[in-house]
């Protein structure tokens, strides 16, 4: 996947058009498009910002690899995101639509129970890890 390709698939996960995130960044909304479609190359600071605003790798951005985080990062929480990721793959979360709100108007109302109490065992488990941190 070339640049460009990548930075359009990042900033439509965010749910950001081309000019929020020109407007972050303080360049062009032209420039946006134009990098999106690969007629123009950013600086290398600039895809270090990037990688920076999206949590990602720059050599993710630059089709390098596909994993956006890879685990033998030296940041212990990347190598965790990374992990997440690799699950989300491995279980073919993406390809049944989880992150697809439409396909979701289709559930049961149990289904969507059983999810928010998934949910919610979640945050459960993110507010002890803060508790534990702040001790």
């Amino acid at each position: 996947m070339t640049f460009g390709k990548r930075l359009r698939f990042l900033r439509k996960r965010r749910n950001l058009t081309q000019k929020d995130l020109a407007d972050r960044f303080n360049v062009g909304e032209s420039t946006i498009g134009m990098y999106e479609r690969d007629e123009r190359e950013p600086s290398f600071e600039f895809v270090k910002q990037l990688a920076d605003f999206f949590n990602v790798t720059t050599d993710y951005l630059l089709g390098r690899t596909d994993d956006p985080n890879p685990p033998e990062s030296d940041n212990e929480e990347l190598g965790t995101l990374a992990r997440i990721n690799q699950l989300i793959k491995e279980y073919g979360i993406e390809q049944m639509g989880f992150f697809d709100i439409e396909k979701w108007k289709h559930l049961s109302e149990e289904e969507i129970e059983e999810i928010i109490k998934h949910f919610e065992w979640v945050v459960h488990k993110a507010k002890e890890k803060n508790r534990s941190n702040k001790e």
